[in-house]
């Protein structure tokens, strides 16, 4: 019955092409804008690391005056990073499963003369956890190990991209890179590896590339490595480098895996009895506001998905039901005017419901059709908005929005069709004999 349904529809389709395309079209637009903001939001707003965004957590200590909040709109809000100094005391817990303080830099990288010439690149400073913490994916090699961190070793990680550009791609564990004025052993290379967003450290932009290099920590006083992503300070540090680390500027992230709930409450109270302590001497004078941030919180305080993406995707789900009610006329008037055929129909036996069903099946019909040409138009749509923006990690349908499109454009088909459907079979049939 199914098969004869659909066979009616399409011949009732090629029956008047030109209000067929009409129809049709009229779901396509619909189905073009509102899948497009639907799509952006999505990706906008999706788990980077949905196995374990509920144990990392993103630390936070509040270190500014007693009367100077950091940030004045919200003044109960800690700073969103922390100081060098209350990095490396806190990295002293052997309580997280992982952890690692960390922060990006710019650092000159001299490859080979054959290769080509120096050029300044992105790194990652950071410890030996960040790569298990994070689950970052190898295809040489690995990472270094904790006992490097504390020399620290002349030890770093290359990016797929930079080992591509170093070595050609070539499997180049144990080669050395030279850094600055500074010679590093590789010890691994990264498969390619773009969370989106970049979650563990969005400051400079929450889709912005991964660093090309990884390296130790350890070696910010001895190379003085100063950050390329953002600080704030409430003290003048002034021009010494010492004097910068010792400051109360605020520059590195830091993150801990916490696996158990009594993991969290004993990190919890190390934290509150660090900061009494610091209390004690004169510094952290407001009161304890240290913060646990899970991946989702912490990405939400950052406000990492802009409001702007979210009344979008409601302005366009809306033209959606705009579109859908507004087609309800024009297939009324193209069901209606089928009344003869449809009377014969009755007359011979068709039942209502069948009648319903047929009509239905035709809205949902066109509505496929719609939704294969709104899916095309989604998509030139976000290359348009990739170019449009620059934007590196790229927007792109994937298997669950075509089919998120898909179950909008049935949706329409049904609020459009089904006053329509109910209309022509509710006549009775001696009113469509009279009209024969």
């Amino acid at each position: 019955m199914l098969t004869y349904h659909l066979w009616i529809a399409f011949k009732s389709l090629r029956r008047n092409p030109f209000l067929s395309a009409l129809l049709v079209l009229g779901i396509a637009v619909g189905i073009g804008v509102s899948t497009t903001f639907v799509t952006t939001n999505y990706l906008l707003s999706r788990n980077p690391i949905p196995q374990k965004s509920d144990i990392l957590h993103y630390v936070e200590m509040d270190n500014w005056p007693a009367d100077d909040p950091f940030d004045n709109e919200d003044p109960k809000a800690a700073p969103n990073q922390v100081t060098y100094r209350d990095m490396v005391e806190i990295m002293k817990s052997d309580i997280p499963t992982y952890q690692s303080g960390m922060f990006k830099a710019n650092l000159y990288v001299h490859p080979a003369k054959e290769v080509g010439r120096p050029f300044k690149a992105p790194i990652r400073m950071c410890f030996a956890d960040f790569f298990p913490m994070f689950e970052v994916p190898f295809q040489f090699g690995s990472a270094w190990d904790r006992r490097a961190d504390k020399v620290p070793e002349q030890v770093i990680v290359l990016s797929d991209k930079t080992n591509k550009k170093l070595f050609g791609g070539e499997n180049s564990v144990g080669r050395w890179v030279r850094i600055e004025d500074r010679e590093f052993k590789v010890t691994g290379v990264l498969q390619p590896w773009q969370p989106r967003p970049k979650f563990y450290d969005p400051h400079n932009g929450a889709y912005e590339e991964t660093e090309e290099l990884y390296m130790p920590l350890d070696f910010v006083r001895a190379m003085e490595i100063r950050t390329n992503g953002n600080t704030n300070s409430w003290d003048d540090p002034g021009e010494e480098f010492e004097n910068f680390l010792k400051s109360e500027a605020v520059w590195l992230q830091m993150w801990v895996q916490l696996d158990t709930e009594s993991q969290k409450q004993e990190y919890t109270r190390f934290l509150a009895d660090y900061v009494r302590g610091q209390q004690a001497l004169g510094r952290m004078k407001r009161p304890i506001n240290n913060k646990l941030l899970p991946v989702m919180e912490w990405l939400k305080a950052q406000r990492v998905v802009p409001p702007q993406a979210h009344s979008l995707m409601i302005i366009s789900l809306l033209f959606l039901a705009v579109c859908s009610v507004n087609l309800i006329g024009i297939l009324l008037g193209k069901f209606v005017a089928r009344a003869p055929e449809v009377g014969v129909r009755r007359a011979l036996g068709a039942s209502r419901r069948s009648i319903f069903l047929q009509h239905l099946i035709e809205c949902e019909v066109i509505a496929i059709l719609g939704a294969a040409i709104g899916i095309l138009m989604a998509s030139v749509a976000l290359q348009g908005i990739n170019r449009l923006f620059e934007l590196q990690f790229g927007l792109e349908l994937d298997l669950n929005m075509m089919g998120v499109a898909v179950l909008l454009a049935l949706v329409s088909g049904l609020v459009a069709g089904i006053y329509p459907s109910w209309r022509i079979c509710s006549i009775p049939p001696a009113v469509y004999l009279r009209a024969q």
